[in-house]
């Protein structure tokens, strides 16, 4: 499998998290770090990790926007989905 495929998965599964996790408790969207934010530090940790395995960077800036629009996207539909009250962002 294609690094690329391997990141989309990750931030996917990150959305998913973030997403369920806003579901059980609300009141995280409160807190001092936003929901978001989760994201793209879940991402960050990613790339470093494949940087100190590989040495290098590899993925472009494309699947780097397309995995943190997935991750937000899950993120903001399941509460949206679930009814969850509260506002998304």
């Amino acid at each position: 499998m294609k690094l690329n495929h391997i990141f989309l998965a990750f931030t996917a599964l990150v959305g998913i998290a973030c997403g369920a996790l806003l579901v059980a408790k609300p009141e995280l969207r409160d807190a001092a770090v936003m929901p978001y934010l989760w994201v793209l530090i879940a991402m960050a940790v990613f790339e470093l990790g494949m940087y100190a395995r590989f040495g290098g960077m590899f993925l472009s800036i494309e699947v780097r926007m397309l995995g943190f629009m997935l991750a937000v996207l899950f993120m903001a539909g399941i509460p949206f989905v679930a009814g969850s009250p509260g506002r998304l962002f």
